[in-house]
């Protein structure tokens, strides 16, 4: 007993201030007041978690501070409204993507073809990134003439706003079916698959220096014939499988934005470990530059597809409902009448934002626990930390490892953009804010400590969200006749004190390793 209060003494005297600073906080506000403070503080640190536990699971393993990563989150939400408010869009994606994931299947057996060549290392190095470049300009290219319904910029009527506007109260506008007239579908279909066989070659060039890829086997042919069999099926039946997402409840069709905003993230994590990142794993400084690179370049891109103009994210509509019934006083009252409130301490508080959005981040934290603690890949991950050099002598592909835990990193971050989405909104800015709040919270909580990285974000959002309840309503000064109402910018400010403060104490953060 001594010696796990030794060990955690740190942990549980937070646990106590944080006991000892709802008390104090519950006599300062009514009951109702209290209670739904602490469920929107739930809500605000789970999805500051979903990116702070990103952060850490990839530098505790890779020593990899990913500046990118609010911008991942942000681009995770706009990806998630895209299949959420036009599916149209997202079908005519699917193909092309199909296409260019087909390619990149078959690394290993160009690994082994490149392998007979024998250059140099500047050679080789010059010839692969010339590759690469080659393959993502004739993708670009063939896909500025691929038919893809999209948005107007130019146009206000069709653009994302209004979009989103008439989603949000269920009247779709117009869908587009476009035909092919700009380029021939066996020319697209063919030209993307050359691209992405160009992008590989140049990636199996480069892996026999930095062993980027794996060997040859029988299941990257399954699935390369897979993807491509799966890019024709839905290109024949395109007009179906659109009006079929249209038609499926908005429940589902959520649910379906956010497999794929996780997927995407996936893909995106890997893609940056294996391409960007793996070369930079010595040099830190470059690692820390070429991830704020890529962070602006991603503000552009989003801004140049989807504009600069903020948005909403229509909510599915399980918790939409706001007619007989409503504000429930149940959750099974609500799950009957699909409520948007439900009625708590003679208040309303929203489903979404206060219930679904910290139950869905509780799961994350126990699943990826679970992962951690209870699994053969988690024990991989977690030798990998204490002892890379003795992982790779048990024969174990740490590099593999690397780049799934990168990826799984980049992918919570897209989820915790789309789940955020239709409470916060959509705009350019979400991903500094949010990743702001994270690096806060990870550095409370401790830089590599996943358990910290959760108990770091509940803090930021107990202290954010009890700083805009005490401006709504004040603070009364002992002895004074003053009510103090702290200001907007004193929300960000707050937490940062907190950092301080726990830092001066605790260096390496609550549950850091001790140096």
């Amino acid at each position: 007993m001594k010696i796990f209060l030794r060990k955690n003494s740190a942990l549980l005297i937070t646990l106590l201030i944080i006991l000892v600073f709802l008390i104090v906080s519950s006599r300062g506000m009514s009951t109702q007041d209290f209670y739904i403070t602490v469920l929107r503080s739930l809500s605000a640190g789970s999805v500051v978690f979903l990116v702070a536990a990103g952060f850490s699971l990839i530098f505790g393993l890779l020593d990899v501070l990913n500046l990118a990563h609010g911008t991942l989150y942000m681009i995770g939400a706009y990806v998630g409204w895209t299949v959420f408010v036009r599916p149209d869009t997202f079908v005519d994606l699917l193909a092309p993507a199909f296409l260019l994931l087909s390619g990149l299947t078959l690394t290993g057996v160009l690994k082994r073809f490149t392998g007979k060549f024998t250059l140099s290392t500047t050679a080789r190095r010059l010839i692969s990134w010339g590759m690469i470049a080659l393959g993502v300009a004739l993708a670009a290219l063939i896909l500025s003439r691929y038919p893809i319904a999209m948005w107007d910029l130019e146009n206000y009527t069709r653009g994302p706003v209004t979009f989103s506007f008439f989603a949000d109260k269920e009247m779709r506008l117009p869908l587009e079916h476009l035909s092919f007239e700009k380029i021939s579908p066996v020319l697209g279909i063919l030209g993307l698959l050359l691209s992405s066989l160009i992008y590989a070659s140049g990636i199996a060039l480069l892996g026999r220096e930095t062993r980027a890829v794996g060997k040859f086997n029988w299941r990257s042919i399954i699935l390369f014939i897979v993807l491509l069999a799966a890019a024709l099926l839905v290109i024949i039946f395109n007009t179906p499988l659109t009006e079929w997402l249209v038609k499926i409840d908005s429940t589902w069709l959520f649910l379906v934005a956010i497999i794929v905003a996780i997927a995407i993230g996936v893909g995106l994590g890997a893609g940056m470990e294996t391409t960007l990142i793996r070369p930079l794993y010595n040099r830190p400084i470059y690692q820390l530059m070429l991830t704020l690179g890529l962070s602006a370049i991603g503000v552009e891109m989003v801004q140049a597809i989807w504009g600069r103009p903020g948005f909403i994210m229509p909510r599915p509509s399980i918790v939409k409902g706001s007619g007989e019934g409503c504000p429930a006083t149940s959750l099974a009252g609500w799950l009957e009448n699909k409520c948007a409130t439900i009625q708590f301490f003679e208040g309303r508080i929203r489903v979404y934002d206060e219930i679904i959005i910290p139950v869905l981040g509780i799961i994350v934290l126990i699943a990826v626990w679970i992962l951690l603690k209870r699994t053969r890949i988690g024990m991989i991950i977690r030798a990998g930390v204490q002892d890379r050099a003795m992982v790779e002598a048990l024969g174990i592909n740490v590099r593999r490892i690397f780049t799934l835990v990168f990826a799984l990193g980049v992918g919570l971050a897209t989820f915790g953009g789309i789940l955020a989405a239709p409470s916060s909104g959509l705009n350019t800015g979400m991903g500094a804010s949010l990743q702001t709040s994270a690096l806060i919270a990870l550095a409370i909580g401790g830089l590599t400590s996943y358990p910290g990285a959760a108990l770091g974000s509940l803090l930021v959002g107990l202290v954010q969200q009890f700083i805009i309840k005490y401006g709504q309503i004040g603070i009364e000064i002992p002895f004074t006749d003053i009510i103090f109402k702290p200001s907007p910018p004193l929300v960000p400010a707050s937490t940062v004190l907190l950092m301080v403060i726990v830092l001066l104490f605790l260096p390496g953060g609550i549950m850091g390793k001790k140096d």
